[in-house]
């Protein structure tokens, strides 16, 4: 028998034992965008080494039509080799993001940002759809002086503007939950998360605090109306909705995904539903892991049941926190926006894609 005073926390796989509605959607009501997502490693379960001809099966299977990769931000070679293995392959069914390559920064100088926005009508002559700024930008980026470059730094504002004019959606991820800036101590609701991955933990200082992040990103996004921005992960902050309908209200070029924040958005059910019926036109579907179909269930019962209490990871014990979700049963009017309709107004190469208009 276990002592349950010398349990270790990883072993503690805990049963409920309220009797609650279990239900199990394996299809969506509707077709689904998924504009945030990945096929390469490590997201997206290295989708670019196999036959396209399983990744579309798996794709019919959670019945998404059309998938947005962004692992053509990792660089130019892995850019141009997705826009071979898929959108060339089936450009009805893959949009493909550029991205920025900051390692160029201390060669340049100050000459980066003009090169930026070069390179950026180059990855779009290829055939790139949008822009991906992965998280460093804010924590690790810096400048030919070895200063850390803040989000709305003024000299990167020819990237921005040239994103604009290419109507190039920029999909942009600039802080990750607020308890990765947290002290590591026993109040950290991820310390098992932090723990397992101590590279993704960025105390204040050496790294710039939350808000401060928070508040660049909101200033960036302000000072370019005519480009559109796409926050990651529910504007980079879901565990404060308040602030991300307040900025959503103030920047009309602004949307946001719900990609990887399930575990969030499921613990303050009521909010979360508020929310999604407040700024139905601005919420775009998002996985953000992999083309995981158990993974697209579980998002598909909270955005559409009532169900109570239900792990929101396709693991045994939840990834990001040791707690449970509850559904949200938002009206049909609501989740054919947020599946597809919304990035069919955003994504500019899922509005001219006619083989998925027909599809829908």
């Amino acid at each position: 028998m276990v002592n349950p005073f010398m349990l270790p926390l990883h072993q503690f796989r805990p049963r409920p034992q309220v009797v609650r509605k279990q239900t199990f959607n394996r299809v969506p009501r509707f077709p689904v965008i998924d504009a945030h997502n990945h096929l390469a490693e490590p997201f997206g379960g290295g989708w670019d080494r196999k036959p396209l001809s399983q990744l579309l099966e798996q794709l019919d299977a959670a019945r998404v039509v059309h998938y947005v990769d962004l692992d053509g931000g990792w660089g130019e070679t892995v850019l141009q080799r997705h826009l071979d293995l898929f959108k060339a392959k089936a450009p009805e069914r893959f949009s493909i993001f550029g991205g920025v390559a900051w390692e160029k920064w201390p060669e340049l100088g100050n000459h980066f940002p003009e090169w930026a926005a070069r390179h950026l009508r180059q990855q779009k002559a290829w055939g790139a759809d949008g822009l991906k700024i992965w998280k460093p930008f804010g924590l690790h980026v810096k400048d030919h002086t070895g200063r850390l470059v803040p989000v709305d730094d003024p000299r990167l504002d020819p990237i921005w503007e040239t994103a604009g004019e290419l109507d190039m959606p920029v999909l942009i991820h600039v802080a990750d939950p607020v308890a990765f800036f947290q002290p590591l101590d026993e109040t950290n609701e991820r310390i098992e998360e932090l723990t397992a991955h101590p590279d993704w933990h960025f105390p204040s200082p050496p790294f710039p605090p939350f808000h401060s992040i928070l508040q660049t990103f909101y200033r960036l996004v302000r000072r370019h109306p005519r480009t559109t921005f796409i926050g990651a992960h529910v504007g980079c902050y879901a565990e404060n909705l308040h602030w991300v309908g307040r900025m959503l209200d103030d920047c009309p070029n602004y949307f946001v995904d719900i990609s990887a924040r399930l575990g969030e958005l499921g613990r303050q059910p009521y909010t979360a539903r508020r929310f999604f019926l407040r700024y139905t036109d601005r919420i775009l579907f998002g996985l953000d892991l992999g083309p995981h179909l158990p993974s697209y269930r579980l998002f598909y019962r909270f955005l559409e049941t009532d169900d109570e209490y239900f792990n929101y990871s396709a693991a045994e014990i939840p990834l990001q926190g040791r707690w449970h979700i509850h559904g949200i049963a938002l009206p049909d009017e609501v989740l054919e926006k947020v599946y597809y309709r919304n990035a069919l107004r955003v994504l500019p190469s899922v509005r001219r894609g006619r083989a998925l208009l027909e599809r829908l």
